[in-house]
């Protein structure tokens, strides 16, 4: 059974096999971790993410953590569970954007995420000349972040044939799911159109400047809420990649639809923004989102 979202592997056996012999009574039990990261790129700070495990442990089995260096991860040497579970889960992504946003936004603009920046262009807020640092610095910072998780976990074994690997994004097989290609992508793409406009709306001129952080934040949340159970929720192709690299196996082949559709969705929601509005000109309010410091 996969630790979803963070890629710890674990088994449920019902002998005595494995790291810990005592056994799981009463209702399911979940356990999740979650912890973010940032990168500096040269001239800008670009990248926050943010990786998170679950896991759901049927009743009346044992527990076994491979790669996890003979301890129970996320339970205490007393066995109460450490977990956040699916909702603190979909909150850790959104908060990390919101502290992320009101922290760095007027550095770089606080995109982190390839498709927010695409979006940006496409939508009159951010100048397609630097748009090509700004995907490297974040996909660099993602890297580095899933490197620092991944250490931190005690470099654990990664089962790739499990759906959730590593926080890794997938469809098929890889789903948690099992959700098809179509779906997948057609998730991503709207989620991801959802989230620009809501990007453009709550950073625009006549838009309250203190709110916009926490508006994009919490949808981040309810991207996350939506749709962890279709594609382990993207919406930032960094974010995939770095999760990939890390999974392996048939995450990397899937990782293109990780790419194409939050810029697909990303692309057109800012267009569909500034086309509704009439909004021809870069506007200001924090956190700046849309425009870096000079």
């Amino acid at each position: 059974m996969a630790l979803h979202r963070f890629g710890l592997q674990v088994d449920c056996r019902s002998g005595t096999e494995g790291l810990s012999s005592s056994r799981l009574t009463g209702v399911e039990r979940r356990l999740s971790s979650a912890a973010f990261f940032g990168s500096l790129a040269p001239d800008t700070s670009e990248r926050i993410d943010s990786l998170a495990a679950t896991i759901t442990v049927p009743a009346g089995r044992e527990l076994t953590a491979q790669g996890a260096r003979g301890k129970k991860f996320g339970v205490l040497l007393d066995g109460t569970s450490l977990g956040l579970g699916f909702l603190g889960v979909s909150l850790a992504f959104g908060l990390t954007v919101v502290t992320g946003a009101y922290a760095l936004g007027h550095i770089s603009g606080g995109h982190f995420n390839p498709a927010v920046t695409a979006g940006l262009v496409a939508g009159g807020r951010f100048p397609a000349a630097k748009a090509a640092g700004y995907i490297v610095a974040q996909v660099v910072g993602g890297i580095v972040g899933a490197l620092l998780v991944f250490l931190m976990a005690g470099a654990p074994d990664i089962d790739n044939s499990l759906a959730g690997a590593f926080a890794s994004n997938g469809y098929g097989d890889l789903s948690p799911n099992g959700s098809a290609l179509g779906t997948a992508f057609i998730t991503e793409v709207v989620m991801t159109a959802m989230f620009l406009i809501i990007i453009m709306g709550a950073t625009a001129k006549k838009a309250a400047p203190a709110m916009g952080g926490l508006a994009i934040g919490f949808m981040l949340v309810l991207i996350h809420l939506i749709s962890i159970p279709v594609t382990n929720t993207s919406v930032n192709p960094a974010r995939s990649t770095a999760t990939a690299v890390f999974a392996g196996g048939d995450y990397l082949p899937q990782l293109w639809l990780f790419w194409v559709a939050p810029i697909t969705g990303g692309v057109p929601g800012a267009l569909i923004y500034r086309g509704l509005m009439g909004e021809r000109k870069t506007t200001s309010s924090l956190p700046s989102l849309h425009t870096p410091a000079s």
